[in-house]
């Protein structure tokens, strides 16, 4: 199912380009098993965005190439040995205690030694380079000749060649390349197709070179070709040996700024793959020639490879990852609207065409295009009309076509799409756009296209692992004995022998329930005949039908088969330990809603309309049910969400939904209902499960209280001028299991600015926090742990820099006449989206499908050199290749040692209320991205532009007063936020 409108799992992805976030990783609950381990789905892996499953990160599901539960290790037969240089990282962290404790960005303290010891390969690989390299790096400036653009600006030229877009800078560099002037310097130089070149050797000064620009679909420059001047400035010198000194561990050189060099190398070993790939996101390549697989209408998934060097202690590596992407399948636009029509009844690809290139010629030369925007259906070629006076005033675009170019439409019925901009568009009819080739797809793929991609791209360890020795050193231009090329003109060696490394295997936690067992067993326990720690009361509760004339739906409140229904559910929550009244709830009913074709409010704003109505004329405000129990009957976009904002915002009402194709199903019905009760207890202040005392001491030995920091923000598809939503989850018991949360609305003009990517109200939300903690405990905690999500590691100087002083502000808003208040505080950053896998060296440290088994950590050999950092791996990769959580103390005032975070972190992600199994994401960084995703269904239609009848295609599109506009309308849409009777809850979950 895609995630819009899922009852029990975790739905919408956060912004637009998701990748697949721990796809392979934690169980979502509404898949965790009552009566087994193993069903479950990575923590959000669906809807996947056509960027995600890098590396192989699987979901749900089986099949696919290379799978059936193979055991099998990467180069069983090669020798395992440790890395030499990991020989002496005791001397390291000794040198590092010299210098005393630092709070901000503390040196690491020591190493983790709890855990059995095991090794295993990373793909990592070991870059060698000269100890006297110096690289020259050069500022590169490209500029039309003035007098040429002043001759076409009153001619044909269109405005997106007057500019100098990314486009045309990286298509001149293309052009540069084949210069004979250039021809010289080639082999020792790199660069990144916009402004950056570095060079192995002096280059001339000043360099200038002159380009006779055309599009790479033209045989030659045209007659009034654009030229452009290309001036190549020389900046700086970067020395390899301060680079050496950095890795080498000596504290003193830890402030080196080796930013520059990294960034300089990162270009040189790229560089192949930039000449002969497409890039697609950051240090990402993907090879046309390379394997291709279908993955639905219009669409096809890539094979590519990561690339990105690392600094790591001793030694420079190389991080490679296979990626898997979706790319358009070529061709005519319009063909492929019309077969999207017959496919859909009608319904247009507007998100299928979000931001595409396409191919124009009937001006009788190339040009590449992107799609601004899709008109609505009803605007189409044969009537829609332009002024015209080169013809006499106004006519429709089918007859200025006809008249200006000599095209007869065979298509005019077809919406025009706007090649332009609002302000001087580009009508044409998709008849005439080709879509070009070797062009990724940026919108979200559909659950078709999703589990087709799960398919090709969840490969076990061993298969990903010799396809990057196979497939992606070749790609990548980075062969050991290469003799020409970007790394021999700059004396780089890189060695295709994976880095092997010491690693851990930490022990699970007990995990208790009031009455019952639960052996932990691959991460997971089961959950039959016992129950929960402490019930929530699931008194005076309602039922509400969804009516909409689907499959599976019940005929009406009366129907027998509901009563049935709800018995086998209230017994499943009885004998799960919540307290369950006697009798029948109240079940009301829906009118039949409109279909979403027929509804006349966008967005099916009149079928909320009526299921509003329903809910007040038959729920009594004052003696509000303790949930809301939505029985839906198919998956909506807007059904759903809508009735997470009619809960949490207008009603102050819990709403719990079951998909009935599910829930009906006798087969999945007492797993469903298992899952569904974990939810609900929580909801309603209950406790699932809890672990043993020493698993809890390190969050015990002081009046501890856990934070969650998150932000999401809007994504290519939404309107310019959606806010960004930050959310602070912090814990209020010492159990550590309810964790009730703060949301926000916060300003983003365009994500350009740093600070836009903090929590701007975080000062305000951590008080809230911290007054409901002294509510509860009638104490303020003495000390703060927080886990910070979503964050880059180029931005921990940004969370010290603009979250750190609102934290502590906050602290002084409990400051008394005569007590300061200033608990211990600590910050971690939980990294996800990072390309770091492990690959197991032997079958007895394998799990079924050859990942390395839960409990892994590693904190040697991969890891910064100064960094308080670790990678753990909590969870059970169930498919694909599971990854890590990377973890880096970035302040600490606890002293938090590295067996006490990295153990304590471990068995935290136990805690985890919705599931039976450990999951990749510490649990407060999960909620928090759980409370993200709940305030992104206040905005949902601001944030996802669905309305078929017209898009724009880029968030940044839209002028100040239209931005202003769609803010206020997120005001007020998100009125005063989560409603008072539910902001104590975990109403998220």
């Amino acid at each position: 199912m895609s995630s819009q409108g899922r009852p029990g799992g975790r739905h919408q992805q956060r912004g637009g380009h998701s990748r697949g976030r721990g796809s392979s990783q934690s169980p979502t609950p509404s898949q965790s098993s009552s009566t087994g381990r193993g069903h479950s789905r990575g923590r959000g892996h669906s809807p996947a965005s056509a960027s995600g499953y890098a590396g192989g990160r699987g979901g749900r599901g089986r099949g696919g190439r290379g799978r059936g539960g193979s055991q099998q290790v990467f180069d069983a037969g090669a020798p395992v040995r440790v890395d030499s240089r990991l020989s002496n990282t005791d001397a390291l962290v000794a040198s590092f205690s010299r210098l005393g404790i630092d709070t901000a960005k503390p040196l690491r303290p020591g190493w983790g030694n709890t855990g059995r010891s095991i090794v295993v390969r990373s793909n990592f690989f070991p870059v060698k380079i000269p100890k006297d390299l110096i690289i020259y790096e050069y500022k590169v400036t490209i500029k039309a000749e003035k007098e040429r653009m002043k001759r076409q600006s009153s001619g044909r030229k269109d405005q997106d060649e007057k500019k100098e877009s990314a486009g045309v800078r990286a298509r001149v560099f293309e052009l540069l390349e084949r210069q004979p002037a250039f021809q010289p310097y080639l082999n020792h130089i790199a660069h990144d197709r916009s402004a950056k070149l570095v060079s192995s050797q002096l280059l001339p000064q000043p360099l200038h070179i002159p380009i006779t620009f055309y599009y790479a679909e033209e045989d030659a420059p045209r007659a009034d070709a654009v030229v452009y001047n290309v001036d190549i400035e020389f900046v700086a010198q970067l020395r390899s040996n301060e680079l050496i000194q950095y890795m080498d561990g000596r504290p003193e050189h830890r402030n080196h700024d080796i930013l520059p060099i990294i960034s300089a190398l990162n270009l040189v070993l790229q560089q192949h793959a930039a000449r002969t790939g497409v890039r697609f996101g950051k240090g990402r390549y993907f090879f046309p020639r390379l394997e291709s697989h279908h993955l639905a209408l219009g669409l096809e998934a890539k094979k590519g490879f990561f690339v990105s060097v690392r600094p790591a202690f001793k030694e420079l590596m190389v991080n490679i990852n296979v990626c898997m992407t979706a790319f358009y399948v070529p061709g005519n636009l319009a063909s492929a609207m019309r077969e999207f029509a017959r496919q859909s009844e009608g319904d247009l690809p507007i998100d299928f065409m979000l931001k595409m290139k396409v191919i124009i010629r009937y001006r009788g030369y190339p040009m590449k295009k992107t799609i601004f925007k899709v008109a609505a259906r009803n605007e189409t070629p044969a009537r829609t009309n332009i002024n015209c006076p080169e013809f006499g005033g106004t006519i429709s675009v089918a007859s200025f076509f006809k008249q200006k170019w000599n095209v007869t439409l065979r298509h005019a019925d077809l919406p025009l799409v706007n090649l332009g901009t609002d302000g001087r568009p580009l009508l044409v009819p998709p008849e005439l756009c080709e879509i070009a080739p070797d062009q990724p797809f940026l919108g979200t793929l559909s659950e078709t296209a999703t589990k087709a991609m799960i398919e090709v791209a969840c490969n076990p360890p061993y298969v990903n692992a010799d396809s990057i020795r196979q497939q992606g050193f070749p790609a990548l231009g980075i062969q050991p004995n290469a003799h020409q090329g970007p790394l021999a003109g700059f004396g780089i060696k890189v060695l295709n022998e994976m880095t092997t490394i010491p690693a851990r295997l930490l022990s699970p936690p007990s995990i208790s329930y009031r009455s019952g067992s639960a052996n932990v067993r691959d991460a997971s326990w089961n959950i039959l005949n016992v129950k929960f720690q402490r019930g929530g009361n699931m008194q005076n509760w309602a039922v509400l039908l969804v009516q909409e004339g689907r499959e599976y739906e019940f005929q009406g409140a009366n129907d027998p088969e509901l009563a049935g229904f709800l018995r086998a559910f209230a017994k499943k929550c009885r004998d799960s330990g919540m307290i369950v009244p006697d009798g029948r709830p109240r079940v009301i009913e829906t009118p039949r809603l409109p279909r979403p074709k027929d509804d006349e409010i966008p967005n099916r704003g009149g079928a909320m309309t009526m299921i509003e109505t329903t809910i007040k004329e038959n729920l009594n405000p004052n003696a509000k049910p303790s949930f809301l129990l939505v029985l839906l009957s198919g998956v909506d976009k807007y059904i759903y969400p809508n009735m997470k904002r009619l809960g949490d915002v207008k009603l102050g009402i819990h709403t719990v939904h079951m998909l009935l194709r599910k829930a009906r199903d006798p087969r999945k019905q007492d797993q469903y209902f298992s899952n569904v009760a974990l939810k609900l207890n929580i909801k309603l202040g209950g406790i699932n499960h809890l672990l043993d005392d020493p698993s809890m001491r390190w969050l015990r030995t002081k009046k501890t209280m856990i934070v969650g920091i998150d932000v999401t923000h809007p994504s290519p598809k939404s309107r310019p001028g959606t806010p960004s939503l930050p959310a602070v989850v912090a814990s209020v018991d010492d159990n550590f299991v309810q964790f009730p949360a703060s949301l926000g609305l916060q300003r983003n003009q365009r994500i350009e600015r740093d600070a836009e990517e903090m929590v701007q109200e975080l000062k305000n939300m951590m008080c809230e926090r911290l007054k409901l903690y002294a509510d509860q405990n009638r104490r303020l905690p003495e000390r703060i742990i927080v886990y910070r999500d979503g964050v880059s590691e180029g931005q921990y100087d940004l969370v010290i820099k603009y979250e750190l002083p609102q934290i502590r502000d906050a602290f002084k808003a409990f400051n008394s006449a005569s007590v300061t208040y200033r608990p211990s505080l600590s910050i971690l950053v939980c990294g996800k989206r990072h390309h770091a896998r492990t690959f197991a060296t032997d079958v007895q440290n394998t799990t079924h499908n050859g990942n390395t088994p839960p409990g892994l950590v590693i904190d040697k050999g991969i890891t910064d050199v100064y960094n308080h950092d670790f990678y753990l791996q909590a969870h059970n990769g169930l498919q694909g290749h599971v990854r890590p959580t990377h973890y880096t103390v970035i302040y600490d005032e606890n002293n938090l040692d590295a067996d006490t975070i990295q153990e304590g972190t471990h068995r935290t992600s136990y805690l985890y209320a919705r599931a039976t199994k450990a999951v990749s994401l510490v649990p407060p960084a999960y909620y928090a991205d759980l409370a993200c995703e709940r305030a992104r269904y206040y905005l949902n239609h601001l944030l996802n532009l669905s309305d078929n009848r017209s898009t724009t295609s880029n968030v940044t599109h839209g002028s100040q007063e239209e931005r202003d506009k769609v803010f206020l309308e997120a005001t007020r849409l998100w009125g005063n936020g989560v409603h008072r009777d539910l902001r104590e809850s975990m109403f998220y979950i």
